[in-house]
C-alpha cells in the first residue's frame, strides 16, 4: 500500500483535519507542532520532536542534479528518504527508484501524485503531500488510496468438492462493507488462492453481513497487501487485508473481528494452468467462491466443472513474504 504523508508547514488546523479525516499515514510538522497534531487525533507525527525524527528515521533531500541522485540512490536503505524535486522531471526519480526503495516524493497535489505513484509501473513508495489547501490534500489522499493493488485473476476449473468432517474455521469481520464480487484470496498453499465471496447475499436462514468473509480453515493462507500472506489463524483485529473485487482490483481493508469456531468442512480442488490449487471451507450454503463474472457460487451447489475465479502465486514464503526456493505443497 502506497504511503500518505501531508507537511504542514507552517502549521494550519484545517489541513491537519483534513489529513486526519482522509486516511492520511503521517504529518510532515515544524518543531514545536507536534502537540497541536496530537490534540486533533491519532497519527504518527514526523518532526524534530515527532514519532518519526528525520536524521534518525529518515533522510530529506533536495534534488537538483546528478550528484544529489547518486546521493539519494546511496543513502542507507533502512531509512525511508524523502525527495524533494527541485524541477518535477521524471528521470531522476526513476533513475532512483531503479536502484533503492523505501522512497517518498512530496507533490503539490493530485497531479502530481498521479505520477509519482506511476513511475517505473511500481511507482514510489508514497507521497508527501505538500498542500495548505484542505480540498487538494483531501483529493490527493483519496486518488492514492483508491490506486490500491491490482491482482491478476483467472479462471480455474473444480475437479473435487468433498466434506472432510470437523475443523476449526475462520471467519473475518473487515471494517469495510464489501459489494457484490468482492471478497478475499485464500488458498491451502501458496502457490494458489480462491477469490472467497463476503457474505453480501441475503438467504432465509441469515441476513447478508458484507463485512464478513467467512475464509477458511485456521492453516489456510491468504494474500496480503503488498503481495504478502498470512495465515488465517494469526489474523487479528487491527491488521490490514486485501480485500479483492472480480475484476482483480484490490484495496487494503482493516479487520474489527476474527471468529474461529469449530464446523463442519469440506474440500474444493481446482485446476488452473495446469497446476492444482486448492482450500478447505466450511460446509455451509453461506460460504461462497466467485464465478468469473463476480457471481457469487455457494460451496453447496458447486461441483466438478464449475469456473470459479482464482490467483496463482509461483515461488515459495518465508515468513510471509515471497521468496525464490524449490518448494512442493500437497
Amino acid at each position: 500500500m502506497k504511503k500518505v504523508w501531508v507537511r504542514i508547514s507552517p502549521w494550519k488546523k484545517a489541513p491537519a483535519i483534513a489529513a486526519l479525516e482522509s486516511g492520511a499515514d503521517a504529518v510532515v510538522l515544524d518543531e514545536g507542532d507536534a502537540e497541536k497534531m496530537r490534540a486533533l487525533g491519532r497519527m504518527t507525527v514526523v518532526a524534530p520532536d515527532g514519532d518519526l525524527v528525520p536524521g534518525r528515521d529518515l533522510i530529506e533531500m533536495d534534488i537538483a542534479s546528478k550528484d544529489d541522485e547518486n546521493a539519494a540512490a546511496s543513502a542507507p536503505a533502512g531509512k525511508t528518504l524523502l525527495l524533494r524535486m527541485a524541477d518535477w522531471t521524471i528521470i531522476p526519480i526513476e533513475n532512483i527508484l531503479a536502484q533503492r526503495g523505501n522512497v517518498l516524493v512530496e507533490v503539490a497535489g493530485a497531479e502530481e501524485a498521479r505520477t509519482a505513484v506511476g513511475i517505473l509501473e511500481k511507482g514510489c513508495d508514497g507521497v508527501v503531500i505538500a498542500s495548505s489547501d484542505p480540498a487538494e490534500v483531501r483529493r490527493a489522499t483519496a486518488f492514492v488510496r483508491e490506486l490500491g493493488e491490482s491482482v491478476d485473476l483467472v479462471e480455474a476449473v473444480v475437479t473435487q468438492v468433498s466434506a472432510i468432517g470437523m475443523g476449526d474455521r475462520v471467519c473475518i469481520d473487515t471494517c469495510t462493507s464489501m459489494s457484490l464480487g468482492q471478497g478475499m484470496l485464500v488458498g491451502n498453499t501458496t502457490e494458489g488462492f480462491f477469490l472467497v465471496h463476503a457474505e453480501t447475499v441475503e438467504n432465509p436462514y441469515v441476513e447478508a453481513r458484507p463485512f464478513r468473509v467467512n475464509a477458511g480453515a485456521v492453516h489456510a493462507y491468504t494474500l496480503a497487501p503488498a503481495g504478502k500472506t498470512r495465515y488465517l489463524s494469526e489474523i487479528k483485529a487491527g491488521d490490514a487485508v486485501l480485500i479483492v473485487n472480480h475484476d482483480g482490483a484490490g484495496e487494503t481493508g482493516y479487520v474489527g473481528r476474527c471468529k474461529v469456531e469449530r464446523r463442519p468442512m469440506l474440500l474444493v480442488k481446482a485446476e488452473v494452468a495446469g497446476k492444482e490449487i486448492g482450500l478447505v471451507l466450511q460446509n455451509a450454503e453461506t460460504i461462497r467462491l466467485t464465478a468469473p463474472d463476480g457471481a457469487p457460487v455457494s460451496v453447496a451447489v458447486l461441483k466438478p466443472g464449475d469456473k470459479v475465479l482464482a490467483c496463482l502465486m509461483g515461488g515459495g514464503r518465508h515468513f510471509g513474504m515471497k521468496v525464490e526456493e524449490t518448494l512442493r505443497e500437497t
